[in-house]
């Protein structure tokens, strides 16, 4: 099948079989690898891409259904020099080891803070459970979200 949506700022078209996960059209047709798979049973929020807005288990989603969506890849949320406000607050709090889960815990977080800038740790704390981390720990990662609400806040 046919398809076109805006991935990160850029109309883009694509030929996919009708079952191809988004997941896997990123990856292995356009080469955004840096949503990475994991479990592929949308547990681990390893795949967490930004659709129209909302994080989403791209895993879980099929590529067709992306036609005439917007689609933000961790790529996509990374300026042309230097890093994000949210990905220099990731450093500045020690919030990644690996890194494997880090581009699924930066878009969820980039979706919720452009949602709600305003959200407290309780709430960041709930938006985050979706997402694994298996070498972190979760509190670095949730004060970095946390510090990171000033820039979404003066963004608004």
């Amino acid at each position: 099948m046919n398809i076109e949506f805006t991935l990160n700022g850029q109309l883009t078209a694509v030929e996919v079989p009708a079952r191809t996960s988004l997941s896997d059209c990123l990856r292995h047709d356009l080469r955004k690898t840096g949503t990475h798979v994991a479990c592929e049973h949308g547990v681990c929020g390893a795949c967490t891409v930004i659709v129209d807005g909302d994080a989403v288990r791209s895993c879980l989603m099929l590529a067709v259904q992306a036609d005439g969506c917007q689609v933000t890849t961790v790529e996509g949320m990374t300026p042309v020099t230097g890093l994000s406000a949210l990905q220099e607050s990731f450093h500045r709090h020690h919030a990644l080891q690996c890194g494997f889960c880090t581009p699924g815990f930066l878009t969820t977080a980039h979706a919720l803070l452009s949602a709600e800038p305003e959200a407290s740790r309780d709430r960041i704390r709930e938006v985050l459970s979706g997402n694994l981390c298996r070498c972190t720990g979760y509190v670095s990662i949730v004060e970095a979200v946390y510090d990171a609400r000033r820039a979404y806040q003066e963004n608004r």
